[in-house]
This record gives C-alpha cells, sequence and structure tokens, in this order.
C-alpha cells in the first residue's frame, strides 16, 4: 500500500498532491479508498517540521478547506447529473452499492448536518455529497453545510497534526506516528475488503 503512504505522497507531489486527493476523495466517485484523514493529519505534522512542507499554516488550511468544498462541490454536481441510475449500477471492483446506501442512510438519518458529519467518516464522506444531488437537496443549503464542514474538516485535522507536531514525544518518534498513519489509513480499504472476501468464501463452502 505504499502509493496511500502519505508520507510519500506529500514527498513525492507537494502540496498540489495534497489538493488533488482532498479534491478527488471529497466528491469524484472513485476516490473513496484515498487517505484523506491521515495525509490532513500528516501534511499539519509535516509543516510543524518547516521540512517537507514551508507553506504557513493558515495558507495551507485555506487551500485544503478550498479543494475540499470543490470536491464536495462536484460530487453534488454529479448527484444531481447521473441522479437515480447510480442506484441500479452493478457492483464493479472500484464501485459498490453499499458505500452509496450508506451514505444515503447517513443523509436520511441526519440532514444538511450529514454533509458536515460525513467529512470525519471515510468513505462516506465521498458519497454523501452525491447523495445530497441525486435527493436534489437545495443548492443554496448544500453550499452552506459544504463549506462548514470543508473548513472544519480540511482545517481541523491539518491544525491538529501541526500542533501535535509541537509535542516533543510525537516529535520524537515521528517515524513511528507516520508508520501507524499508514496502517490507519489502509483500515477503511483493508477491513471490506476481508468481509467481502470472507462472505464469499462462506457462499463457496455453504
Amino acid at each position: 500500500m505504499r502509493f496511500l503512504d502519505p508520507e510519500t505522497l506529500i514527498s513525492t507531489f507537494g502540496v498540489l498532491g495534497i489538493l488533488t486527493l482532498v479534491f478527488a476523495e471529497s466528491g469524484v466517485l472513485l476516490g473513496f479508498f484515498l487517505p484523506g484523514d491521515s495525509l490532513l493529519f500528516t501534511a499539519g505534522l509535516l509543516a510543524s517540521q518547516h521540512t517537507v512542507l514551508r507553506l504557513p499554516l493558515w495558507q495551507l488550511c485555506l487551500l485544503i478547506t478550498a479543494a475540499a468544498v470543490a470536491g464536495d462541490q462536484v460530487g453534488y454536481a454529479t448527484g444531481r447529473r447521473l441522479g437515480p441510475p447510480l442506484f441500479r449500477r452493478r457492483d464493479r471492483r472500484l464501485f459498490r452499492q453499499e458505500n452509496l446506501r450508506r451514505a444515503r442512510e447517513f443523509s436520511r438519518r441526519y440532514g444538511p448536518q450529514a454533509l458536515v458529519l460525513a467529512r470525519f467518516v471515510p468513505v462516506v464522506r465521498t458519497f454523501t455529497p452525491i447523495v445530497a444531488g441525486t435527493l436534489h437537496m437545495r443548492y443554496r443549503t448544500f453550499t452552506i453545510f459544504n463549506v462548514v464542514g470543508g473548513a472544519l474538516w480540511g482545517s481541523g485535522v491539518t491544525v491538529l497534526g501541526y500542533l501535535l507536531g509541537q509535542v516533543p514525544l510525537v516529535r520524537g518518534h515521528i517515524e513511528l506516528i507516520l508508520v501507524a498513519i499508514v496502517v490507519v489509513s489502509t483500515v477503511p480499504i483493508v477491513v471490506p475488503w476481508l468481509r467481502r472476501h470472507r462472505s464469499r468464501g462462506a457462499a463457496t463452502r455453504s
């Protein structure tokens, strides 16, 4: 899973890479597997070291928030344009109806607030703006909650990483922290895959 290693992604592609991945995970249908939370946390952590990332924290947060908001706007437009046919589409390697159903249930349970809450739930955050567009949520309402959610998530997680990067214990064990981040970032991908693999195995045995 080296290509999902946040430190590698940031070291290779810099700020542009961060913004591209945040945009893709926020609203591009196939971006659900990207390590959003760990990417932002690592960005803040590295920004505190002033080595790989030399951009001021406020600029980094502003750019990340803008990319997150723009990604959700695209997701909303995708839902409005494609609509119900998405829910009839067959499962593919990188597309599963289960992800859409989870996002739809999340949206119906929390209403517009789901756009804020979903930002902190991997996979669901990618599909929630698409569901909002499919359900024809008022554009003004969507935009307001999108901006709030994008700011809280994009800036909040990045600032958390930055602040923890100032802690001597964290700064002294940054390699271990980054390894842990890689492990955490792969969990939302590996766990569903293991469940599907186990289900197929059980079905075959029966």
